[in-house]
């Protein structure tokens, strides 16, 4: 029998002075069995980053036709197309057609990331960035993650300032532009 997806609640206190957003969210995540702690954690800091009215989780690593965060306006219409981890070029391709934006997350090394999408059709690939985070922050957060979490997120001049369950870190977000 296949083991289901794990349910992980956040508490955030999210303090974005970069774009003035200031909420206090209560998130629900499910993670997928083949999903790691990274991933998870790495699809939390797109949410939070990218907070805006009309967010939302998507079906996470098992959607094939959407990424693991969308913005919608009220329309419906899909503003912002938010992926993590290493998508496909045909997938970003698609997702930057849909889409007002389009944004990567990741959690991992981006010299070895950026060569994945040199020189692929991608639609507005000059208007794509890859957001990083410094090496080790992704894992130290997501050793620290429990069923139930409580997380205070602070960004400042591109650098985060993260509490979460007791456990403080920082990174700076760094941008890599795809084209």
């Amino acid at each position: 029998m296949a083991a289901g997806a794990v349910i992980h609640t956040f508490d955030v206190q999210l303090a974005d002075l970069d774009r003035g957003v200031y909420e206090d969210l209560s998130l629900r995540m499910a993670r997928h069995p083949s999903e790691t702690d990274a991933f998870m954690v790495t699809r939390l800091l797109a949410y939070c980053l990218e907070h805006a009215e009309g967010i939302a989780f998507t079906e996470g690593i098992s959607a094939t036709d959407e990424p693991a965060v969308l913005v919608r306006d009220a329309t419906g219409a899909i503003t912002a197309w938010i992926e993590v981890g290493a998508p496909d070029a045909d997938r970003l391709h698609r997702g930057s057609k849909l889409a007002d934006r389009a944004v990567i997350y990741s959690h991992r090394d981006p010299a070895k990331l950026l060569p994945l999408w040199a020189g692929k059709k991608i639609h507005r690939a000059d208007e794509i960035v890859l957001r990083t985070f410094d090496a080790g922050f992704v894992d130290a957060a997501a050793a620290a993650v429990a069923r139930r979490n409580t997380l205070t997120l602070s960004v400042t001049e591109g650098q985060l300032y993260l509490d979460l369950n007791g456990t403080s870190l920082s990174s700076a977000v760094h941008d890599h532009p795809l084209a």
